[in-house]
């Protein structure tokens, strides 16, 4: 265990599946996809943020229509997200920075 702060993960897993058609729909996005390896871009991403010395569990920004996806992604990982705030359109990354900006950071039992 680290005696330093444990840092608050917020993972950002938006995007609308244009930029790697035909791997990737507006249904299932890129972040969804398995690209490199056997799991998902989104999986990988919590899986580096999962040590519980150094961090707090994530929270994960994604749009409403993946809601269902992002919750198996990590499921299956064993990973319990803080919350996956859903985003009810895309408007790119600054809205949803300032959602994680105004996230609490109290500390938990």
């Amino acid at each position: 265990m680290t005696d330093g702060p444990r840092v608050y993960p917020v993972i950002l897993s938006g995007g609308s599946g244009t930029r790697l058609w035909p791997l990737s729909r507006s249904h299932y996005p890129k972040q969804l996809n398995r690209l490199i390896g056997n799991l998902s871009l989104l999986q990988q991403t919590a899986q580096r943020v999962s040590a519980p010395a150094l961090f707090h569990p994530p929270v994960v920004i994604a749009n409403h229509e993946h809601r269902f996806f992002v919750a198996l992604a990590l499921d299956e990982l064993g990973i319990a997200p803080d919350a996956i705030i859903l985003e009810p359109e895309g408007r790119n990354t600054a809205p949803a920075a300032v959602v994680a900006r105004s996230l609490p950071v109290a500390p938990r039992p």
